[in-house]
């Protein structure tokens, strides 16, 4: 697994779409930790959507959302036969001060890549915290996914606590990583929570799970089971989670695959905006709702019985969309 590498390029007009980025990224979630930061949501849910792109399109849209001259990694892992496609970007600003780790969700042409989102675990998937103390089931799935990469991103977020560039690891940057962020769309919204529960579930990351600021994920299926453990509602006031309303991915697994549950704060669109909802979005009943929520997409309001879902609402240009603030240009340049 060799970590593909690039520098970021200047800005140029209409960019950035958010002046001071960097600054703006380490001061956020400081005074209020537990506050959704609407520029943050933004530039973390453009991220994720534009992850499912090569190195050098991902790079580009950071620029142009006003990270200039960043340093980009990806780390990648992928083994039809185990069901792994696993894709991980990192971001480091030039100052070294903010790094935005960012997971690829479900490849739409990998077939693989939705069998392994099916596989809850023919036998319960345990996640160690606390250095063993504590357990908790999680999916199967989504845990290989993170464990493919998890060693190749941990080593990069220590050469950045170190204050090294991750453009050149031999080279160093101004300042060592203050502020960590972890996101992802989808499949790539469920690595990331588990990423950060065991960056925060084991002392021996202590150095990096301090830095950790926020974890954003938008359209994240869960990823565990209950009941949750103390170090998991420890972390849930890190992570922010989007749904837009019929999205069907937020609630899977369906409950005949077992119980699972989201954990976090979550927030869905409404006619106001994002709003903070104090109850998550429960598990499908079954699989069965799912063949309509692709009619949906199709038919639109024309079924006899409207479905409750549709996998256009999945789509990562919808929530792109929905974050993206009216009195900015957009990631195209264009008035929003």
């Amino acid at each position: 697994m060799i970590p593909n590498r690039l520098v970021g390029a200047a800005c140029s007009d209409p960019f950035p779409i958010h002046s001071g980025l960097a600054d703006t990224l380490a001061a956020a979630h400081l005074r209020s930790p537990d506050a959704r930061d609407a520029t943050v949501a933004h530039v973390l849910g453009t991220c994720a959507g534009y992850a499912y792109a090569d190195t050098g399109v991902v790079s580009a849209i950071m620029t142009r959302l006003g990270l200039p001259r960043h340093a980009c990694v990806q780390v990648a892992q992928t083994v039809d036969a185990m069901l792994i496609f696993s894709t991980a970007y990192l971001f480091q600003s030039e100052c070294g001060r903010v790094v935005i780790v960012c997971f690829r969700g479900t490849e739409p042409r990998q077939l693989g890549n939705w069998l392994g989102d099916a596989d809850v675990g023919r036998e319960p998937t345990y996640l160690s915290l606390d250095d063993g103390a504590q357990k908790v089931r999680v999916h199967a799935g989504f845990h290989r996914n993170v464990r493919a990469t998890w060693w190749a991103v941990l080593e990069e977020l220590k050469a950045a606590v170190q204050g090294r560039s991750l453009a050149n690891l031999a080279a160093g940057v101004e300042r060592p990583l203050e502020a960590l962020y972890l996101t992802g769309h989808s499949l790539g919204g469920a690595m990331a929570a588990l990423f950060a529960l065991m960056l925060c579930g084991n002392s021996a990351h202590r150095s990096i799970a301090d830095r950790l600021r926020a974890v954003y994920t938008f359209g994240q299926p869960m990823a565990i089971a209950g009941p949750q453990p103390a170090a998991v509602e420890r972390l849930g006031s890190k992570v922010f989670r989007h749904v837009v309303p019929r999205d069907p991915v937020a609630a899977l697994p369906p409950a005949t695959y077992g119980t699972f549950q989201h954990f976090g704060r979550e927030y869905r669109l409404a006619a106001g905006g994002w709003q903070h909802s104090e109850t998550a979005v429960e598990q499908m009943a079954s699989l069965r709702a799912i063949p309509r929520a692709f009619l949906a997409f199709f038919a639109g309001e024309r079924l006899r019985r409207p479905s409750p879902y549709s996998v256009a609402h999945h789509a990562p240009d919808y929530y792109i969309a929905a974050l993206r603030p009216s009195n900015r240009v957009t990631e195209f340049g264009d008035p929003a």
